[in-house]
């Protein structure tokens, strides 16, 4: 089968690590499925698996890829859940097992025409989503539905922040926020980008680091390091921080003088489960909302995304089809 692989590692030219070629057809263990996939999404994850993070040298070759979308083996459309985990380890989540990973860390991912999966981790493709559609939702999408409506306790009519606009999970903050009726303000560095968080759904969008025109109930945030005082300094009292991720640097001040007298919280959260996913695809087919798509090529132009990716040059998800 034609795929895309992570040949080798390199954390100053992560896009030069990438192979494309034919691989060995997937052979599914017990209790695994193949699913023909039909549409693959970029993430982030997949650049940082070809600086090596959370994909050692002695795994490559390794397919990369975590979202898809596809036909499994009995003819059903389906959307592939991407965490590999034990769902009875800590009360019924597969992202509480310790010993979790995510399609193209320890299996092969789905930038490939076939993928092996575990079977439960498969939801049915509502009709109403196509494959492009439906294959951006099990990573950026399905961790902003649990950053949002399990991790931060909101109640419709709050007041929010996104953190850096233009990525795909504060893309996706955006539109499901504002579809649940919240107020919400999102920051980016490019004026690009803040206009097209307004055509998102985005009460107000500003310049990273400026100060808002009121408090928030809560902030949703990727970057890490770098907006880390913002983010503290736009909540309310008793507000909440909702963290996924720190691509700007995992070491910020703490701000502990300002958590504590204001009674702040800080709270983290990883991807989502297969039943969230599920919802989350019912989610969109019943209210239109739909993931925001900067381009899709086909597979064997996958390089052109990630170069895209790496240089910051993209509003929305960039789809592979197969």
């Amino acid at each position: 089968m034609f795929a895309i692989t992570a040949a080798r590692i390199d954390k100053d030219d992560p896009v030069s690590g990438l192979q494309a070629g034919e691989r060995p057809d997937p052979r599914p263990g017990e209790g695994w499925t193949t699913v023909t996939v039909k549409a693959a999404a970029l993430n982030h994850h997949d650049l940082w698996s070809l600086r090596g993070v959370g994909l050692p040298a002695d795994r490559l070759p390794m397919v990369l890829g975590c979202d898809a979308a596809g036909i499994d083996e009995d003819g059903r459309e389906v959307i592939v859940h991407a965490v590999i985990g034990d769902p009875d380890a800590v009360g019924g989540d597969e992202t509480l097992d310790p010993r979790r990973s995510l399609l193209s860390e320890v299996h092969d991912g789905t930038f490939a025409e076939k993928v092996a999966v575990p079977r439960r981790n498969l939801v049915a493709k509502p009709a109403e989503l196509s494959f492009e559609e439906a294959a951006c939702l099990p990573t950026a999408w399905l961790t902003a539905y649990r950053m949002l409506f399990e991790k931060a306790g909101l109640e419709p009519g709050s007041t929010v922040l996104v953190q850096g606009a233009g990525g795909g999970v504060a893309g996706a903050l955006i539109r499901l926020a504002s579809a649940a009726g919240h107020r919400v303000y999102a920051t980016s560095r490019s004026e690009d980008k803040r206009e097209q968080a307004l055509r998102l759904g985005a009460y107000a969008a500003v310049e990273s680091g400026q100060r808002l025109p009121e408090k928030v109930d809560a902030v949703f945030d990727s970057v890490g390091a770098a907006v880390w005082p913002h983010s503290v300094r736009s909540l309310r009292p008793g507000g909440r921080i909702v963290t996924c991720g720190a691509t700007s640097g995992d070491a910020p001040s703490a701000e502990l003088t300002r958590m504590f007298f204001l009674q702040l919280s800080m709270v983290g959260s990883t991807m989502g489960t297969r039943d969230q996913l599920r919802r989350l695809a019912e989610l969109c087919a019943r209210t239109g909302i739909r993931p925001e798509i900067d381009r899709v090529l086909p597979l064997a132009r996958a390089e052109e995304g990630f170069t895209a990716m790496a240089k910051g040059e993209l509003f929305g998800k960039v789809v592979f089809t197969v």
